[in-house]
């Protein structure tokens, strides 16, 4: 049975179980009153016991089914796996999948390989067999045992409020292990790069040129890593779309907020927030095909240097796929601030754009704040449009929009591809990258926290 059947099949009996653990406490009830707690909680505590406990089992096994269904396969096949690098290794087990799968016609393949894949098939075979088996059984048993428990004196809604109270705590273990599982890989790998380069010339290095030989009698065995031009196009491109961005999608906000009728607005807003559903693939098409030989062709007419990847034509773009993060946020922040503050300014005599600019965008200001450095964080991270329209190579500083620049994020998705080793200054300088990145967001995350605060305090 393959695990997807499994869960599929334990999901209906904690269904199932939910439905007779409430039919019995119901039936348990001798009138009104009776019941300790509702019967829906009755029936959530044998769902729970139903579900859970084989839950957990499956997620282990299949967790656990890969290595050591691998590790049976090696030992039976000495001839395939004895005496070959990882690496080599790995290339064994992907023609192995390759022949499962059927990608790979089982002609061209070895005895001894046929005969991995064969095992290694009727392994996993008995291995899903094996789960089904004892997490229906696990299943039935929880049900069958949380069903026999209900009596009307029983706490139901303690229990289940205390698992609730388990799984969310859970929940937040995890959130917090993963982020401290990214900020240590990240500084890990970052330390084995400073290893390799100095840190004082990544930070205020002046040039980026990453290329460095496979070979120590290449040419070009050494690179350079300075990370101010990655810093700079970043900024530039930053501030371009933040400059487009933020009026339009402040401006928009305001007006579906207090000017637009409740039609128009059931209209526009739902238009607008289209945009943020567009892929930022498409953009970068819109931006390499449309806006950039549109600029340069402008340029040339009157004059201009412009280059055929630019950093205006980036920011522009990214800046239009921006205005519904800024629009949508601060429309909700806009609306949320109580009718009372604006009565208050109309008995003062206050027009309604003096009430917006001197009540409303004050009172607003904390969600505003948060709003923009979203965008930001947003326009940092993009990847897509600034390959596609903006280039790859590092710009001088000479704070021309016109230019070709590269950002810290372009730069991070073009290191990983290739054959370059990964114990190379040239792919550490990714984790540098990474780790520089998620400063400065976290910096700006920061800032906005600090303003909200603020301000909160002061309109609340």
């Amino acid at each position: 049975m393959p695990p997807s059947v499994v869960f599929l099949t334990l999901a209906i009996l904690a269904t199932v179980g939910f439905l007779m653990g409430r039919r019995r406490a119901v039936g348990l009830a001798s009138g009104p009153g009776a019941l300790h707690s509702l019967p829906g909680y009755y029936g959530y505590y044998v769902a729970v016991w139903c579900g859970i406990p084989a839950l957990l089992l499956a997620v282990v096994w299949l967790t656990a089914q890969g290595p050591i269904v691998r590790a049976l396969v090696e030992a039976a096949h000495p001839a395939l796996f004895a005496s070959r690098s990882v690496s080599e290794a790995s290339l064994v087990w992907s023609d192995l999948f390759n022949l499962i799968s059927g990608v790979k016609a089982a002609g061209t393949a070895s005895q001894d390989l046929l005969g991995a894949a064969t095992q290694y098939s009727n392994l996993l075979s008995i291995s899903h067999a094996a789960l089904a088996v004892i997490a229906l059984a696990l299943a039935i048993a929880g049900m069958a045992y949380a069903r026999g428990r209900i009596s009307p004196t029983m706490r139901a809604r303690n229990a289940v409020e205390r698992f609730l109270m388990w799984a969310l705590l859970a929940c937040s273990i995890v959130a917090v292990l993963t982020t401290l599982g990214i900020v240590l890989s990240l500084l890990f790998e970052a330390m084995r790069f400073f290893g390799k380069y100095p840190l004082l010339d990544f930070i205020f290095g002046t040039e980026w040129s990453p290329q460095t030989a496979i070979r120590s009698d290449q040419a070009g065995s050494s690179g350079s890593f300075g990370f101010l031009p990655l810093l700079y196009g970043t900024m530039m491109i930053t501030v371009i779309a933040m400059i487009i961005a933020v009026p339009v999608g402040l401006m928009s906000a305001i007006y579906m907020a207090d000017y637009a009728t409740p039609r128009i607005r059931s209209i526009a807003k739902p238009a607008l927030e289209v945009l943020a559903g567009i892929p930022s693939v498409v953009y970068g098409f819109f931006a390499a095909l449309t806006v950039a030989p549109a600029i340069r062709n402008m340029g040339q007419s009157l004059g201009l240097d412009v280059a055929g990847e630019s950093a205006l034509a980036a920011g522009l773009v990214m800046g239009i796929m921006i205005v519904p993060y800024v629009s949508s946020l601060a429309d909700d922040v806009i609306h949320a601030v109580p009718q009372s503050l604006r009565h208050g300014a109309y008995g003062l005599g206050s027009t309604k754009s003096e009430t917006i600019r001197q009540v409303v965008l004050p009172a607003a200001l904390p969600g505003i704040v948060a709003a923009v450095m979203l965008a930001v964080s947003r326009a940092i991270g993009e990847t897509m449009i600034v390959a596609m329209a903006a280039g790859l190579a590092a710009g001088d500083f000479d704070f021309n929009p016109l230019k070709a620049v590269t950002t810290i994020t372009v730069q991070i998705a073009t290191l990983l591809v290739g054959d370059q080793e990964f114990d190379s200054p040239k792919t550490l300088s990714v984790f540098a990258l990474g780790l520089v990145l998620f400063c400065v967001t976290l910096t700006l995350n920061f800032i906005a926290l600090r303003v909200v605060r603020k301000y909160r305090e002061k309109y609340d």
